[in-house]
């Protein structure tokens, strides 16, 4: 085991935000590769700074170190996972073989999720599975964790502790606006939410205030996705090609004027989540680096140092 897992485990991730401190999570993709040192070395920065981790589920609809293996390497190292599933790549026998692994390795945060079509992947030809859509999995996992049973009414030994979450992605709501979407994965029993990229805070006030006005936010803890932003460029690129971005054309120009745009990245990030930790409703971020994800560590440091302030 690598020196840094000696460090002391962190806070573990439900029990900060069921006491209403403001979370802070990254996330890991983990490597192409069959050697543990390369998804290790991924996540040694993360150690001490993030209060828990995504490992990505076959992100971008190609292979990677699978997620179940990856979270479990990632926990004995000192970090907490939140393991995603994806619906994409297996039926619901694969899938309640896998949640019944999550629960055998002690992995209780999972993010339940539809997957990447394949046709956005490195193998376009690519069956997809789709047997079940998120909310189908997400009730499947919740009758394993509170009832200890199978769909089938099938009964498990052992006990799985899970701490369900869903995606989402914020919008501007027009007029008479539902989340129709949201409420259904709160029904089938998701607890916390982490977003697409929402680079607005008043879009993302709006947005909160439409959820109280379903009581979403006094049920499940609402994560907001932060791109820790590296050139002007980069930011085109997540607004036209990242479906439910969203990145404010304020912050656009002052990443194309920006005479240093890393450092002009970090700053938006660390003023958003000063920003977004002021809007009711919102109990932490996701912050995450499409192609500048070294520079997570900087920016959770500085926001706990304004924090102590």
């Amino acid at each position: 085991m690598s020196g840094f897992s000696q460090r002391a485990k962190p806070q573990k991730f439900r029990d900060k935000l069921k006491a209403r401190q403001f979370v802070i999570t990254a996330e890991i993709t983990p490597p192409v590769s069959c050697a543990r040192e390369d998804l290790v070395a991924l996540a040694r920065p993360l150690v001490g700074s993030a209060d828990a981790v995504n490992v990505t589920d076959g992100a971008g609809a190609q292979p990677h170190i699978s997620a179940l293996a990856a979270a479990s390497i990632l926990a004995a190292e000192g970090i907490e996972p939140i393991v995603q599933f994806v619906c994409r790549d297996k039926n619901r026998i694969a899938l309640q073989s896998d949640l019944m692994a999550a629960a055998t390795l002690n992995l209780r945060n999972l993010l339940i999720l539809r997957g990447d079509d394949p046709s956005a992947g490195d193998q376009p030809d690519t069956k997809p599975v789709f047997d079940l859509d998120p909310v189908g999995l997400m009730k499947t996992a919740r009758g394993l964790s509170d009832h200890g049973e199978l769909p089938g009414g099938r009964k498990v030994k052992g006990r799985a502790d899970f701490f369900l979450g869903a995606a989402d992605a914020p919008i501007d709501p027009p007029a008479g606006w539902k989340p129709q979407g949201l409420l259904a994965k709160m029904n089938a029993g998701a607890e916390f939410v982490q977003t697409q990229f929402c680079m607005d805070a008043e879009v993302l006030a709006r947005y909160m205030r439409r959820l109280a006005e379903h009581g979403i936010p006094e049920k499940m803890h609402f994560l907001v996705g932060i791109a820790a932003l590296k050139s002007a460029r980069s930011a085109h690129w997540m607004r036209e090609r990242l479906f439910g971005t969203i990145i404010s054309e304020e912050i656009v120009k002052r990443m194309e004027s920006a005479a240093d745009p890393a450092a002009k990245g970090r700053r938006i990030a660390i003023e958003l989540i000063e920003q977004y930790a002021k809007i009711p409703g919102v109990a932490g971020v996701h912050i995450m680096g499409p192609s500048n994800g070294e520079t997570i560590p900087e920016i959770i440091a500085q926001v706990r140092e304004l924090q102590r302030v």
